[in-house]
């Protein structure tokens, strides 16, 4: 009954028109940018380790990797098998149509987060979208920067930033020690639950605890440590399945594209085209891609306002390489591994859910027992969940701070409120927590996307100065 609730709101708000306007913001700043995603992409990745000068408390490396630490997670591993379980494999290709455009949408909204900054009297610095929207649009318009930081705050405490973090965790946990569920601790209703994840949990929300309550910069510190090292690992693994099954690669591109246009085998070897598949296609994989890179959700921007620059637009182009990292290289690896193996007749996929579908079609496909596979895929995992929970925490701080007026006595309640939702995390369903992050994601899109397109002139005016003060590198 509750997931049957939650399945309705998750409709509405990731109904056609969220869509739409998720779509056009990022067509509307490709355009207004000049195709920036594409013809500025080599500058952006060159800028990643310019040393800048400027107001602000971290460097752009370290913004950067604060904000991949928060997108590359459970989205990446759990979300885009999840993706392809609702949606089917043509989710992938909507997940790329959404990066695509997204990278256009990620380098908008951390630019102008730069852009209408404020550094306080202690000199710390807070920007996201609700000081774009205060300041870009104009006071009239501070209900919706106050409607963006309340969801921010709810998306990070209910959705992306806990639950489904600690919940992909202790389930790769429990995959790799207790896979028969052999060691019950408790049971609530009709769920067990294993030692394993337990132990697992109580682990993570410690470890969770004594970051958060360190603040900004040890989480950066983390961030910068963590995040590159679990990235080549699962890109290694991902390319280990690509280039041992090169031969089927092909036929996993024609499946993702038939079935992202509804084209699916039918009774007699006939093709079907269903309106509904393409929808589901769709939601789950613009969904699912958003959940990943967060472009557009208005996220990453938060992390960008600190960086140390005096140039907006340079670092725009630094954020704007997450969602080329997170989805069109680590998605697309866990995308590939998932499709390969159902393009398999003896793969069998029933009932298996998140990680499980994620790390049964690593095995699959690369052979052997599959337990050092899944230990490495649980290491991963749990280590991109971890820095996912300590930047979303971040993140909904900010929210918080924009909400009270800097209240921290109130920001260090939220930390403990915070830590709490960490620990009960691991005893929600997987379908449950990932359909409460996709509403509160949506949510927060909208007031964003909203705002982008209205300053998507103001966005067209920064990029055209910049690149006539330095038009080379």
């Amino acid at each position: 009954m509750f997931d049957e609730i939650l399945n309705s709101i998750d409709d509405v708000v990731w109904g056609i028109p969220t869509i739409i306007l998720i779509l056009a913001t990022g067509l509307v700043l490709t355009v207004r940018s000049k195709g920036l995603q594409f013809t500025k992409l080599g500058r952006a990745f060159r800028s990643i380790f310019k040393e800048n000068e400027g107001h602000g408390e971290l460097s752009g490396f370290s913004a950067l990797c604060t904000a991949l630490s928060a997108t590359i997670g459970t989205g990446n591993i759990v979300g885009v098998a999840t993706a392809i379980a609702a949606g089917g494999p043509g989710a992938l290709f909507w997940m790329w149509i959404a990066a695509i455009l997204g990278t256009a949408t990620k380098f908008a909204e951390c630019m102008l987060a730069i852009k209408y900054r404020e550094v306080k009297e202690d000199g710390h610095v807070l920007g996201g979208p609700f000081y774009t929207i205060e300041k870009g649009m104009g006071k009239s318009w501070k209900w919706l920067a106050i409607l963006f930081a309340v969801f921010g705050v709810l998306a990070g405490l209910l959705g992306i930033g806990t639950m489904t973090q600690i919940n992909g965790i202790t389930s790769a946990v429990n995959m790799a020690f207790d896979p028969k569920n052999a060691n019950i601790a408790f049971t609530i209703g009709e769920n067990s639950y294993t030692w394993a994840t337990v132990i697992g949990g109580a682990v993570v929300t410690i470890c969770a605890a004594l970051v958060i309550l360190g603040g900004l910069k040890r989480i950066s510190k983390v961030a910068e440590k963590v995040v590159p090292a679990m990235a080549i690992i699962y890109v290694f693994l991902g390319l280990s399945v690509i280039l041992m099954n090169a031969t089927k690669v092909p036929a996993a591109f024609v499946l993702i594209f038939k079935s992202a246009f509804g084209f699916k085998a039918v009774a007699g070897g006939a093709i079907g085209w269903t309106i509904k598949q393409v929808t589901e296609s769709m939601q789950k994989g613009i969904a699912r891609g958003i959940f990943s890179n967060e472009a557009g959700l208005g996220s990453a921007p938060i992390a960008a306002a600190p960086v140390q620059t005096n140039e907006p637009v340079e670092q725009g182009l630094v954020n704007m390489t997450g969602t080329v990292i997170d989805t069109l290289i680590v998605c697309t690896m866990t995308g590939l591994a998932i499709v390969i193996a159902l393009c398999n007749p003896a793969f069998n996929a029933a009932d298996l859910k998140g990680v499980q579908l994620t790390a049964a079609a690593l095995s699959f496909n690369l052979g052997g027992d599959g337990v050092s596979v899944q230990f490495l895929l649980m290491l991963c995992l749990a280590f991109f969940a971890f820095t996912t929970i300590l930047g979303w925490d971040y993140y909904s701080e900010k929210c918080l701070e924009y909400l009270t007026n800097g209240r921290m006595k109130l920001v260090f309640i939220y930390r403990l409120v915070y830590i709490a939702a960490i620990a009960i995390g691991p005893y929600f369903t997987v379908n449950a927590v990932f359909t409460i992050a996709d509403i509160t994601n949506g949510l927060m899109a909208i007031p964003n996307c909203v705002s982008l397109i209205v300053l998507s002139g103001i966005v067209a005016e920064e990029v055209k100065k910049y690149f006539a003060k330095y038009p080379t590198l």
